[in-house]
């Protein structure tokens, strides 16, 4: 993780960077090492953790665990709590429209905590599943960044833990007696990101490098093999 932090300059000097803290292995490995980053380089960054509960969908978090977790860290965690209406749009699945309200409310607390950056626990598997899933369902070709600018500027959302195969993480957690604290939800086993994830063991199977050179292709795009149709266009 220092590697990639380094290599694509998400922290630097004076940041304060929020944490979005699911309270799954990802984000509290993710809490962890940030902190650890912390105290190792020769400059000064703030961070903070924030939770967004998802109220009426069946899903749980250990609040008093979870406040002990990072009260051991030594980072303020903040709570907010929204309540999705998963019914508004009925081609949205229910995870997507969890997420998506969870990910406003953080932008807003990054507002509010005058954080400039915001950090999420997507892993290299994640990136994978999201390139698979805009192909198959969207005919598109994009994934998960490193890093990305938005609301002009205003707050830069990075991803430290993107070069880690998700196997780490829970070799990691389960070293580290690193308990989740955010029980199942009950629509986590019903998304197409689920079937992908399952697509992507099927080419484990058939080529053990398979996820990992996918991963690396979307560094290694030759444009001039590709069926490009704007190719050549006049505008």
């Amino acid at each position: 993780m220092g590697t990639t932090m380094r290599d694509h300059s998400l922290i630097v000097e004076g940041d304060h960077i929020l944490v979005g803290l699911s309270g799954g292995k990802d984000s509290m490995i993710l809490l962890e090492a940030l902190m650890e980053r912390k105290n190792a380089v020769p400059f000064d960054f703030s961070i903070s953790a924030a939770h967004i509960e998802a109220m009426g969908i069946g899903y749980v978090i250990d609040r008093e665990r979870l406040s002990a977790f990072c009260e051991h860290l030594g980072v303020p965690l903040h709570y907010q709590s929204i309540e999705p209406d998963l019914r508004k749009d009925p081609s949205k699945t229910a995870c997507f429209i969890c997420s998506w309200n969870r990910r406003k409310k953080l932008f807003e607390l990054t507002k509010g905590l005058n954080c400039n950056k915001l950090a999420l626990g997507h892993h290299r598997n994640d990136a994978i599943e999201t390139l698979l899933m805009n192909m198959i369902y969207h005919g598109s070709i994009s994934s998960l960044p490193y890093s990305l600018k938005m609301f002009e500027g205003r707050i830069q959302l990075i991803r430290p833990m993107m070069d880690l195969d998700e196997r780490m993480l829970e070799e990691y957690a389960s070293l580290n007696d690193l308990v989740k604290v955010e029980k199942s939800c009950p629509h986590e086993d019903l998304t197409q990101r689920e079937n992908i994830a399952q697509l992507i063991k099927q080419v484990e199977s058939l080529h053990g490098k398979g996820p990992f050179n996918i991963f690396k292709s979307m560094d290694k795009i030759f444009e001039e093999y590709l069926p490009v149709q704007s190719r050549g266009k006049t505008l």
